[in-house]
This record gives structure tokens, C-alpha cells and sequence, in this order.
């Protein structure tokens, strides 16, 4: 049988927050993300980052699962130097958590720098390509 679908992009990625105004501030102010929506009832804020969203709901929210899995998430960035990059986020207080190393992803091998967000959730943030 042949398989009926294939996986195109990371569509998007939930993150639970114990300070979901820092978290925000984190995701808009630092990485530049914009909110595209808020369902309130559930204190759901979508947050859009090129073609992919990261979703932010609070920690105390019910949860959609029990069990938890995940190593880290990647965001794909644009940027002219990652030195920059890694200048802006010392000047905000971001850990990181190494240096920038190349690492391989969904568009080749390219510099990326792993951070934690307010939450502690671990972030790669790895350089697109030109043209990509």
C-alpha cells in the first residue's frame, strides 16, 4: 500500500508556561514572533513565526495528554550573523546553552544555538539558508 500523506513542515508547537507574561515577552519582544490569536476561554495565545506557530497555554490548563516527551524545538531564523545573534540574546538574558555549532535540520547543515525559554524549555535556533 502506499503511504496517503507526506510530511511537509512543522506545523506547530505547544508550550505549557508557569509565567505566561514572560513566556510571551520572551517569544514577541526577543525572537520576534508575532500574536496572530487568543481563544481566552482557554488562555491560548498563537504566536506566528514565519509558516510555523508556537502556542502558549497555561501550565495549570488541562492538559491534552499526560505524558510529556519532548527534547527541545527548533525555529528556523533569519539573520545576516549569528555572532549578532548571540550578542542580542546575552543583551536579554537569555541562557544559552553552548556555543553556535553547525548542526543538520529540515534544510541542511547551517549554524544554530541552543536557549531555554522563561519555562526552561530547551530552543534551537538555527539559521535558514539564503534563498531556502
Amino acid at each position: 500500500m502506499e503511504r496517503p500523506l507526506r510530511v511537509r513542515e512543522l506545523d506547530h508547537v505547544v508550550v505549557r508556561c508557569a509565567d505566561p507574561r514572560r513566556t510571551l515577552d520572551f517569544y514577541t519582544r526577543v525572537l520576534g514572533l508575532t500574536e496572530e490569536r487568543r481563544l481566552d476561554v482557554i488562555g491560548l495565545v498563537q504566536l506566528r513565526g514565519g509558516a510555523s506557530l508556537v502556542d502558549l497555554v497555561p501550565a495549570d490548563a488541562p492538559p491534552a495528554f499526560e505524558r510529556r516527551n519532548v527534547d527541545h524545538f527548533c525555529l528556523g531564523i533569519e539573520a545576516d550573523d549569528m555572532q549578532a545573534v548571540v550578542r542580542w540574546l546575552e543583551a536579554e538574558g537569555v541562557t544559552m546553552l553552548g556555543e553556535p555549532t553547525e548542526r543538520y535540520g529540515a534544510r541542511g547543515s547551517g549554524p544554530s544555538i541552543y536557549v531555554n525559554d522563561p519555562e526552561g524549555n530547551v530552543v534551537e535556533l538555527k539559521l535558514v539558508p539564503r534563498g531556502a
